[in-house]
């Protein structure tokens, strides 16, 4: 009757350690960060976090990886962006991505971070929508801004990708593919990864 039980509970322990490998439960979940928040003069909005599918909500997880903390790797299909941590960890934050047709992949590394940043349409997407022609120069920083409150610039050996890692207004499209090609997060998790990262960081983009 005792090795019955010890039998019993092995197998139990056993499932529940397979069951941990398959669906890599979260050590920390960060729900409550998504309040208002002033920030260099501006007051990001609450965001509606319940709103938003909870594997989304950024979260330390286990991860494995042969890559060295402080690199950025997008998971572009499960819509996760990971920042490697130390210890088999990485902060996991959910991210909205290229829609049909500007998906994307690569390594890229980060040359330049900014706060409040300005955004310049590019000239094709200009041609697409010719209402943002009066941005050709660029659109001042804000809370409208489609590049929020921060931005982490992507560059390669062939210099700036035109790619960006940013933040978003748009809370409603994380998880969802409907950008052009720039990967974004909320602004509650774009300042948290900003403050997180090195300039020079290995950022790997995978489809």
């Amino acid at each position: 009757m005792k090795f019955k039980s010890i039998a019993v509970a092995a197998a139990l322990g056993l499932a529940t350690a397979l069951a941990g490998c398959t669906t890599g439960g979260p050590f920390k979940v960060f729900t409550s960060d998504y309040g208002t928040v002033k920030d260099a003069g501006y007051q990001l909005p609450r965001i509606p976090i319940n709103e938003v599918p909870r594997q989304y909500h950024r979260q330390i997880v286990s991860y494995e990886t042969k890559e060295k903390p402080g690199t950025i790797i997008v998971d572009t299909n499960a819509k996760f962006l990971y920042l490697v941590m130390d210890g088999g960890k990485a902060m996991r934050y959910g991210i909205g991505v290229g829609r049909e047709g500007f998906e994307w992949a690569g390594t890229a590394r980060i040359a330049m971070k900014r706060e409040w940043p300005t955004w310049t349409p590019p000239s094709a997407m200009i041609g697409r929508q010719p209402e943002l022609a009066k941005w050709r120069r660029g659109m001042p920083p804000g809370l409208s801004n489609p590049l929020g409150a921060r931005a982490l610039y992507l560059f390669n050996r062939g210099g700036d990708t035109g790619y960006r890692l940013h933040g978003t207004p748009e809370w409603r499209s994380i998880g969802k593919a409907m950008s052009s090609g720039c990967i974004r997060l909320m602004n509650q998790d774009i300042i948290d990864l900003y403050n997180r990262t090195e300039v020079g960081a290995k950022v790997i983009v995978k489809r």
